[in-house]
């Protein structure tokens, strides 16, 4: 895919910025670049291309694998970073911003051409690619690592249906991802890219948030901080309780369109705003999605309910309903902190610790996935704990380690061993 001087130069640039804000990966490096623990093998990556990513294939290929990467939402891919990749040695590339589904797919089956033994997946796009349009190739794959909630459930569906023939890894679910990613990546890139399109205030605003799992928390949280007034709809009783308790409003989604001035979704699944909610809505609302596909937000019932649509700032498309109410969309209801034109995705260091779990935990599934039946796995304690550990290590801080004693009495049962 050709690129201009200039755009090969953004991208070093891009990539030289994120791989010093990276320190984990700096010593993923140092450590596994002799040993090439991945020599010989051919690594598949499906993400959204910009240049966090791309340290992880960088490192990936530093530890002796040849990596072939593809995009997992065509709106997202940076190409001046596509083009530095693919000078690269050992490092091929399929993706480019702003094809057509079709396009996009064929990418993604030009990378399954190199028949990956192992993929690193978001929303298992790649893995549901290869078994809609090339299963045979499954009998190839030694495994597969999921960094998203989204793409845990697709692989969860898959293992329940008998079709996953390999194990794969839940990344997703690890502390270290989930607690650090989700909280804090989506939370922070979702309003700074919203706050950047929009140029408008949250302070005082009614933010709608849809989702209370870990990514809608970390939006309620920080919208909160910034004076925002926060509801927050929900389908789990229990989360919505969590919300409640958090002191946020909790309300059904119909009860809140006609309050929010700002909507959020972050539920993973789709139409979570649709046809009653756009009828109550306010003039002027402004929507953005921060889940993985552009389907929370229904855009196919806001046209019919549409009399005219246009462009009135780059990344933002203000529906005219038939009343006379407006209705923004931010980034055509794709990821606010990945698609609109601005947006940079998550800031570099949490990248760094999920992109650090993916190669652990590709490096552990490498080493271990012959005692493994096909499935989906928890990634094993010890490889979240060392992510932690070299993260720590990087930042100089120390922490304190247990004493025998103290060892012993978390084993113990017996009271006499309790007691003393």
């Amino acid at each position: 895919m050709r690129t201009n001087g200039s755009d090969l130069e953004l991208g070093r640039k891009k990539l030289d910025w994120a791989r010093n804000h990276m320190p984990i990966h700096a010593r993923l490096r140092e450590l596994y670049a002799e040993k090439k623990p991945f020599q010989g093998l051919t690594v598949a990556v499906c993400s959204h291309l910009e240049a966090k990513t791309g340290v992880l294939i960088e490192t990936l290929a530093a530890a002796g694998a040849h990596v072939v990467f593809t995009g997992s939402e065509p709106m997202s891919t940076q190409d001046d970073v596509v083009a530095a990749l693919n000078e690269q040695p050992n490092i091929t590339g399929y993706a480019k911003r702003g094809v057509s589904d079709e396009e996009f797919e064929a990418l993604q089956l030009k990378a399954l051409e190199h028949e990956p033994q192992l993929i690193i997946d978001d929303a298992a796009e790649l893995t549901a690619r290869m078994y809609a349009k090339r299963p045979e190739l499954a009998e190839k794959v030694i495994g597969m690592c999921e960094q998203t909630t989204t793409g845990v459930h697709r692989l969860e569906a898959m293992q329940k249906q008998g079709i996953l023939k390999f194990p794969a890894y839940a990344v997703n679910d690890t502390p270290m991802k989930h607690l650090f990613d989700n909280v804090h990546g989506t939370g922070e890139s979702s309003i700074a890219n919203f706050m950047v399109v929009t140029n408008l205030l949250i302070a005082g605003k009614r933010v709608v948030v849809a989702g209370f799992g870990y990514c809608g928390r970390g939006l309620a949280r920080k919208l909160r901080s910034l004076g925002a007034k926060v509801i927050v709809t929900e389908v789990d009783p229990r989360k919505a309780l969590q919300a409640h308790m958090e002191g946020f409003e909790v309300m059904s989604m119909e009860k809140a369109a006609p309050l929010g001035d700002f909507f959020l979704t972050a539920t993973g699944n789709r139409d979570v705003i649709r046809k009653e909610h756009f009828e109550r809505m306010k003039d002027g609302a402004v929507l953005a999605n921060s889940g993985h596909f552009n389907v929370e937000i229904s855009l196919k019932d806001l046209e019919e309910l549409a009399r005219s649509k246009r462009e009135v700032r780059p990344g933002i498309t203000e529906y005219t309903l038939v009343d006379g109410r407006r209705i923004n969309v931010v980034a055509e209801g794709r990821l606010v902190n990945l698609t609109a034109p601005t947006s940079m995705g998550h800031p570099v260091e949490v990248m760094d610790q999920t992109f650090a779990m993916q190669f652990m935990a590709a490096l552990h599934l490498l080493e271990h996935h012959k005692e493994l039946k096909p499935g989906v796995y928890p990634v094993p304690d010890e490889v979240d704990r060392r992510v932690a550990e070299i993260k720590l290590e990087t930042l100089g801080i120390e922490i304190d380690s247990l004493i025998e004693s103290q060892k012993r009495y978390l084993e113990a049962w017996k009271y006499e061993d309790i007691k003393f």
